[in-house]
């Protein structure tokens, strides 16, 4: 049996059946989605095999909210029904192909490295399609090149859903790349130009542990802002999708207050000697810590976003990420979060103080520096 969708998905991870996957179905009971979903399975990882055979039995997959909204407490379940079927690449490539041909929306969740290259997929690819390139960005690259020389005129587009910055700007570069190494002909260039619409966005939901075999426990709090294009075509309408002209103003927020606030967290962690397995929430109940906290945000963070016009964005932000931090069924521990602390530190603080000395704004900012001062040279 074949089944065409109009979306098609790389990866089976649990982030994106409770993010994407499930605002598409949301949003299929209203009739505001392109359709159903075939999702590829990219890798061999013995776990998203499992998912692979459940999400092909034909029945929904639960997808548990668990959290605080608004200050009430959440714990629903909604099932998942946008996924049609399930394929790996190594096995289903043929198929894979086929509805890539005609597909009017990629999308991809494909891990930290899920844009680096493999020495083994080299130009010879472009000559036989029915190998099966071992890297994401040259799976796509010859998906699209058959879909150009088989379906020229037809628009695709394609939603990055990595944690890369510019993520679709990313992923075209890549993709121009292997274009020109692999001395594809000079209208596939053009072709990704005008028909293949590459965008940029972020999503933000924490989903904090998988259902076996197949479904995931999320918090309540989700986002998938998209930057504007002009031709792109949306999966889908849905409440937590946000079509934008500024997808900067988007990124700082999560930035410079979610992922800061984390951040600040986990150098306190480390400075104190808090215990082995603090979380977040048991951080957040310590009085003086979480006072530090809104103190850094108020008097360190907060006038840099007022000083550039979004003060009030800034405080409803706040008012979440606090939501979120509290959550009493997400044990999210600062030893985690701490992996890649110094990296994190210069991404998260340095942008803050460099705006406020750039915008002339007169405020110390001492935890941040104090922060940025246990840096290892």
């Amino acid at each position: 049996m074949t089944t065409d969708t109009p979306i098609l998905q790389f990866g089976t991870s649990r982030f994106l059946l409770a993010h994407a996957d499930l605002f598409i179905s949301q949003a299929l009971e209203k009739g505001e989605a392109l359709g159903r979903i075939t999702i590829v399975q990219t890798t061999g990882n013995a776990e998203s095999l499992k998912r692979v055979a459940a999400l092909n039995d034909g029945t929904p997959y639960p997808v548990r909210i668990r959290g605080i909204r608004d200050g009430q407490e959440v714990d629903e379940e909604i099932p998942g029904k946008a996924v049609a079927r399930a394929l790996t690449a190594a096995a289903d490539w043929a198929e894979v192909r086929r509805i890539a041909c005609g597909a009017r929306v990629i999308l991809s969740n494909t891990g930290d490295r899920g844009y680096e290259l493999d020495s083994f997929d080299g130009p010879g690819l472009a000559d036989d399609f029915t190998l099966v390139p071992k890297s994401f960005p040259a799976k796509l690259c010859l998906l699209l090149l058959e879909r150009f020389q088989t379906n020229p005129e037809a628009p695709v587009s394609i939603f990055p859903c990595e944690l890369v910055p510019r993520n679709g700007d990313r992923l075209k570069e890549v993709v121009r790349q292997l274009a020109d190494e692999w001395q594809l002909p000079a209208g596939f260039g053009f072709y990704l130009n005008e028909k293949c619409r590459f965008a940029n966005s972020l999503v933000d939901r924490i989903v904090s542990e998988p259902i076996d075999p197949v479904g995931a426990v999320a918090e309540p709090y989700a986002l998938w802002a998209i930057e504007k294009q002009e031709g792109l075509v949306l999966p889908c309408t849905h409440p937590a999708v946000v079509l934008t002209d500024d997808l900067d103003r988007y990124e700082k927020l999560k930035l410079f207050l979610l992922n800061l606030g984390h951040s600040y967290l986990a150098e306190r962690w480390l400075r104190d000697a808090r215990a082995k397995d603090e979380t977040v929430r048991q951080a957040m109940a310590d009085d003086a810590l979480s006072g530090d906290l809104e103190t850094l945000w108020r008097d360190e963070v907060l006038p840099v976003f007022a000083a550039e016009g979004m003060g009030e964005e800034a405080q409803a932000y706040i008012r979440a990420v606090r939501e979120r931090f509290l959550n009493p069924f997400l044990a999210h521990r600062l030893a985690d979060i701490s992996g890649n602390h110094d990296e994190k530190k210069r991404r998260r603080f340095v942008p803050v103080i460099a705006a406020a000395e750039r915008l002339g704004l007169n405020v110390p900012q001492p935890k941040l520096r104090a922060a940025l001062a246990t840096i290892k040279q």
